[in-house]
């Protein structure tokens, strides 16, 4: 590996001790549906959300619930000082990507046989807190009045 790669993988890696995500890779659920779940809990306050989910008749607001929990762990691991009910989290940005696509077939009437996409797809679900991002603004603020 260059220098330059290296320091840029570095620079990366720095980046994300920042970040507070959690991903779930090839969910054997239609993107669509996926979709519909993560629309309804864009930019809501975590505990609002974790009652939605858990209530929710969606088979992938089960899925969705088990992966907040985990992007709450991994902050959780960051800010082994900050409790979690002072910290005011929300979810800055989640979005579902299409994943592997299964083709089967499925037989038809005449001989015929029509193809069968089973989809599946990938969550990425960051979180943020609201008091974190307070005194940076603060300090923008500052130096330019």
């Amino acid at each position: 590996m260059g220098v330059k790669s290296r320091n840029k993988a570095e620079k990366r890696k720095e980046e994300k001790k920042s970040l507070f995500f959690a991903r779930l890779n090839n969910c054997p659920t239609s993107p669509r549906k996926m979709r519909l779940i993560a629309d309804n809990i864009r930019g809501k306050k975590v505990e609002l959300v974790l009652h939605l989910l858990k209530n929710s008749p969606q088979a992938s607001s089960i899925r969705l619930h088990k992966l907040l929990l985990s992007a709450i762990a991994n902050w959780q691991a960051k800010n082994e000082g900050v409790r979690l009910e002072e910290s005011d989290l929300y979810i800055s940005e989640i979005f579902v990507d299409s994943g592997r696509m299964l083709k089967r077939i499925h037989t038809a009437p005449q001989g015929r046989a029509h193809r069968v996409r089973k989809r599946s797809n990938h969550v990425t679900l960051y979180v943020d807190s609201r008091n974190s991002a307070v005194p940076e603004l603060e300090a923008i603020t500052e130096t330019k009045a």
